[in-house]
């Protein structure tokens, strides 16, 4: 069979490129993509972005796949896997963390499979906190505190023929203008530090995720460890109650074996000098036996003495006896 380089190489192209294809658009298949995917609609979109969760009940069941606008509405697009959703479901965007995370809440209702959009009528937008104090501290910054100051005094000076009530508020207002302006550059410093503040909270937002998903595995396990060392402890109180039941049962056999055993250690502790010596003798005794004893089925020993030579040395041979 001849080799065709050439169509070997656009075969092998073509896989690649179908390869890469797959592996891009993978969650976009039905079979191997996140789950179904849905469209709500909100009057604003309130800090939601793609990737975050979506939740039923409480639980993560898929993440948000796109935010964008449609006729004037916000259209979030997700997907979610392991529900179905009902025809009547409603849509929440809640806030997750202080540092203002958001995550799409799902109640799911009605008989039959949601096929259409969830209408604006169906959903609810929170109100973001964090966006109001941003706004709040870019609109002090842009207020001119010597043109207020100057407002106030004018109005003072108007109503100075008021009467007294009326000219004491005057007053109070005009005494609020000039601290407000003589205090202008620590108000704006405070403004400042408090967006630099809000600016590192926000790009620590994962960390102090992580920081509180830690602790909740933390209270978990300590928890579990709870249990076990509950447990722990109703097995070793009902082991005491059995061993006090089988003493109680047993006294009649274990106290005279209990008496035995101490007149027994009582006497060893009296002969205790006795039995050290004796097993200090027994060592050598053994040791001559061993040396007897080990040459097979042969007795190898030999007396001493039992002949005597004068000329001879009369001790025996070391070891012997």
């Amino acid at each position: 069979m001849t080799r065709r380089p050439v169509l070997l190489g656009a075969v092998g192209l073509l896989v690649i490129a179908v390869t890469a294809l797959l592996t891009f658009f993978l969650e976009d298949l039905p079979f191997f993509g996140g789950g179904a995917e849905h469209t709500a609609e909100f009057t604003e979109a309130a800090g939601l972005r793609v990737d975050d969760e979506v939740r039923v009940a409480g639980l993560k069941v898929g993440t948000v796949t796109d935010v964008g606008l449609r006729d004037g509405k916000v259209l979030v697009t997700f997907r979610v896997g392991g529900v179905e959703l009902g025809d009547r479901s409603r849509a929440e965007i809640r806030i997750k963390t202080l540092l203002g995370q958001k995550y799409l809440a799902l109640d799911s209702e009605g008989r039959d499979p949601l096929t259409d959009t969830i209408p604006v009528e169906r959903t609810t937008s929170p109100y973001d906190v964090i966006e109001a104090f941003s706004g709040l501290s870019t609109t002090v910054s842009e207020i001119d505190t010597d043109q207020l100051a100057q407002s106030f005094r004018v109005l003072s000076e108007t109503f100075r023929d008021s009467p007294e009530h009326v000219k004491q508020a005057l007053e109070g207002l005009s005494a609020l203008s000039k601290t407000i302006s003589s205090r202008d550059e620590q108000l704006a410093s405070l403004i400042e530090g408090a967006n630099q503040v809000s600016g590192v909270l926000a790009e620590r937002n994962k960390d102090f995720t992580a920081l509180i998903n830690d602790g909740n595995l933390l209270l978990a396990e300590i928890g579990h460890r709870r249990d076990a060392i509950s447990k722990l402890l109703d097995g070793t109180r009902a082991l005491s109650r059995e061993l006090s039941g089988l003493v109680a049962d047993n006294d009649e056999q274990l106290r005279p074996a209990l008496e035995q055993l101490e007149r027994v250690t009582d006497v060893l502790r009296n002969n205790q000098d006795a039995l050290n010596r004796g097993l200090a003798l027994a060592g050598p005794y053994y040791r001559v036996l061993n040396n007897s004893l080990g040459n097979g089925q042969w007795v190898d020993t030999y007396l001493c003495g039992l002949v005597v030579d004068p000329g001879a040395r009369r001790d025996c041979p070391t070891g012997g006896r």
